[in-house]
């Protein structure tokens, strides 16, 4: 089993796939990766040899922000927009979404359970 930033990444996956289960490495950075360094997209990684998988963590390290650093600036972000109390931190604030969908109808997931108003039926 490959350790790369703190994550196991499962041995039967193919590198290009293994890797985005990395937080804040998707399917383009893996590809990028594996191009920069010259491995086959058909290796799996269980055949990845210790000398492949040391190039991998330093990039990583090196090049990009990804799990506990990268998870710490999006909440420090989102914390920001929240102590100015412009819209968008007042949207996280209450729970809504963000982005300009609509909440009259759907927008469950992000409001949780539907509540019953009392007194509404008539």
């Amino acid at each position: 089993m490959a350790r790369i930033a703190g994550v196991n990444i499962p041995t039967q996956k193919r590198v290009e796939i293994g890797l985005t289960y990395i937080y804040g490495i998707g399917p383009t950075r893996a590809k990028q990766i594996i191009g920069k360094l010259g491995i086959s997209a058909e290796k799996r990684v269980n055949q990845l040899s210790d000398d492949e998988v040391l190039r991998i963590r330093e990039l990583i390290d090196r090049d990009y922000t990804v799990e506990g650093d990268l998870r710490r600036d999006v909440s420090i972000h989102i914390k920001r927009l929240m102590d100015l109390g412009c819209y968008r931190g007042l949207r996280h604030r209450k729970n809504l979404p963000v982005r300009g969908q609509r909440t009259h109808t759907n927008a469950r997931t992000r409001k949780g359970k539907a509540k019953p108003i009392a007194g509404k039926k008539k």
